[in-house]
């Protein structure tokens, strides 16, 4: 009689479980956000350090009595460029956004502002990234919609181009628009 090897049912197994994870990745509720852990906080602070003579970013314009927008950028970082566009009308229709560069040289920022135009009310200059951790950034461009007091009610990771922005950005902006003009 044959024996039985128990390491004959490990592939199988194996291969269960991931079908398994792939499943609830591919049910859960929105498969395409990332969850951070700072939705319903106060938002972390912004780096002291200002980008060249641009306007510093302050944690005071954090809670400006408005919706506030933080936007983690880079100049080397094409979905950055690509949404720098958005970026500027979202600044012409009156909404104020706080840039944070990040992982990028002060001299490289600088001309790409100067060369395509600041949307930011202030700029604040993370060259090492610790910035960025603080609010749980993984890779630029990432955007947090702030209240009026200063709380993070969303994070939208990636360019604010598309139908992802239309679709889950706008929604979301828009909310908290409402929310503080009650």
């Amino acid at each position: 009689m044959a024996k039985f090897n128990p390491l004959m049912i490990a592939p199988p197994l194996i291969f269960a479980a991931f079908v398994g994870l792939a499943a609830v990745g591919m049910f859960r509720e929105d498969p395409e956000g990332l969850p951070s852990t700072l939705v319903g906080q106060p938002a972390p602070g912004v780096p002291e350090r200002p980008l060249s003579s641009f306007p510093p970013a302050t944690n005071a314009m954090l809670a400006g009595g408005d919706v506030t927008l933080v936007n983690f950028w880079a100049s080397w970082c094409p979905p950055c460029r690509a949404e720098h566009p958005t970026l500027l009308e979202m600044e012409a229709s009156g909404i104020q956004i706080v840039g944070i560069n990040f992982k990028d040289t002060a001299s490289a920022a600088t001309k790409y502002l100067r060369d395509d135009d600041n949307p930011f009310v202030g700029v604040g200059f993370d060259p090492q990234g610790r910035t960025a951790i603080d609010w749980g950034v993984t890779a630029p461009p990432e955007t947090f919609i702030l209240d009026a007091d200063g709380t993070v009610l969303y994070r939208f990771a990636g360019p604010l181009v598309g139908s992802d922005y239309e679709q889950r950005f706008l929604p979301a902006l828009e909310k908290a628009r409402k929310a503080t003009r009650r």
